[in-house]
Parts: C-alpha cells; structure tokens; sequence
C-alpha cells in the first residue's frame, strides 16, 4: 500500500508538475510489471486472482461498452472538429491500454481487493466501489469532467470486476475510451503532451 501511495503523490509531482509524463508513465509501468513478477514468482496462483485471465473478457469488455455513450454528449458541447483528427491518436490507442492495465491493477486489484478483504473494515462491495472510485476520480484533479468521467468508468469496472475477475478488458477499455474521451471531448492530445518536455 505504501508503494500505491508513492506511486499518486509521484503522479502530482512528475506529471502534473514537472511535466516529466513519459518519464513517469515508463517508471510506473516497469515497478509495477517488476513487482507482478516477483509475487507470480511465489505465488502462481496470484495472476488469476488479480484478474489476469482469460476467463470473463468477453463479459468484462460488453459490460464496459455503454460507457462510449458518455462520449457522444461530451463531443458536441465541447464542439470538436472531427475532421482535425491527427495520426498521433493511433499510437496512442495502442500504447495507452498497457498504462490503463497498470492503472486498474493498482486501483482494483490492489486497492479494491484489499479493501474488500479487509474483516476489521467489513466494506461492502457497494462501499469499496464508491471508495475507490472517488480515489480514482480524486487522482485526475482539477479537470472536473475527466473527474466526473473517471468516477463513472471506475465505478463500472470495480462492479464488472467483481462479477468477472479480468484486468486485460480493463485496461483495453480504459486506454480506448479514456484516450478517446481526453481526445475528442477534453480536446488533448496526449501524443503530443507526453514530449512537451523536449
């Protein structure tokens, strides 16, 4: 837990201060895939308990589907021209899914199992869901819309979780829409951000 609290106050400093985002990203992505690593090492039965199985994709990625709806509204208030869609959004389709795996295994694996399994807390499912996804919401301050649609995506993959045990439809889920969603409705392009320092 101490290594998930240093990775959120290292986001605040790295990111959104610094603005070393590629630096950060790439860090946090080798200590974490490091640290699954050595826990497979010891226990081979802890990648499937964490969720990453094949059992469930299918349901996991459905179930998450209608949260593309959220996108639609958001585009015409914000008054995107989608025709200035650029090539950088490409790669950032197919890079971001791996950050959003890391991101959800620490928010649901990490925090939300230990939440729920913690008997002196006695957390409902119900209770951790709102928990962590405010954590989560909290973590993409100040931009209220990201927080209002990370709060709403957390919430829904926590329950999806819960029903299915699968991280891998997490991550997808999360790099598609998240991607999507700063692109087109937040109009950001996260290519270009993650170089702003050079």
């Amino acid at each position: 837990m101490y290594a998930v609290l240093i990775t959120g106050v290292l986001k605040y400093i790295l990111m959104d201060w610094l603005e070393l985002r590629v630096f950060y990203i790439v860090s946090a992505c080798l200590f974490w895939m490091i640290y699954i690593l050595k826990r497979y090492r010891t226990d081979k039965q802890i990648l499937q308990d964490w969720g990453f199985q094949k059992s469930g994709f299918k349901r996991t990625f459905i179930f998450g589907i209608p949260l593309a709806l959220l996108l639609i509204p958001g585009v015409f208030i914000s008054q995107t021209d989608t025709s200035t869609l650029t090539w950088n959004l490409i790669p950032v389709l197919m890079l971001y899914p791996l950050w959003g795996l890391i991101q959800q295994f620490v928010m649901i694996a990490i925090i939300a199992g230990n939440l729920g399994s913690i008997s002196s807390l006695k957390l409902a499912k119900n209770q951790v869901i709102i928990i962590v996804s405010f954590l989560f919401a909290l973590a993409h301050y100040p931009s209220w819309p990201l927080m209002v649609f990370t709060l709403t995506m957390e919430a829904v993959f926590i329950i999806a979780w819960f029903r299915w045990n699968n991280l891998w439809a997490l991550g997808l889920l999360h790099g598609w829409l998240g991607g999507l969603f700063l692109y087109l409705v937040l109009e950001r392009n996260l290519w270009n951000e993650l170089w702003t320092i050079f």
